[in-house]
């Protein structure tokens, strides 16, 4: 129909910590939802999948983003910005991008919360 039902996923190494609201029928979705968790100390990386609800199968992965812990160490302040989607699957082609504010807070303790704004995406 050209048109998709997107929402997101957030995970953290690999395990699924937030979903957002769905966004019906656009391709040009506005979530502007902000998350806080709690960050282990020893993990690796932040995805964040772009998905397409669909009601009578299995949702479809629209593309991905991953920020590595590395990312964050290269910008203390937190990343914000447009991201281009990677594909999931090598034999889908992904075109499109999110708008993403991510930041690490300061330490309580040993661990540390992660602030995560999905914004909105094209």
């Amino acid at each position: 129909t050209g048109s998709s039902d997107p929402y997101c996923i957030v995970k953290i190494d690999n395990e699924a910590i937030v979903r957002t609201a769905t966004v019906w029928k656009t391709l040009s979705p506005f979530w502007g939802e902000e998350y806080e968790v709690q960050l282990q100390p020893t993990f690796h990386s932040i995805s964040i999948y772009v998905m397409d609800e669909d009601a009578l199968s299995r949702d479809d992965v629209i593309g991905k983003v991953c920020i590595t812990r590395d990312m964050l160490a290269e910008h203390p302040k937190g990343y914000s910005g447009w991201m281009s989607l990677s594909e999931v699957d090598p034999d889908e082609e992904v075109q499109g991008e999110i708008h993403l504010r991510v930041e690490v807070l300061g330490s309580q303790g040993s661990r540390r919360l992660l602030r995560c704004t999905v914004l909105e995406a094209r």
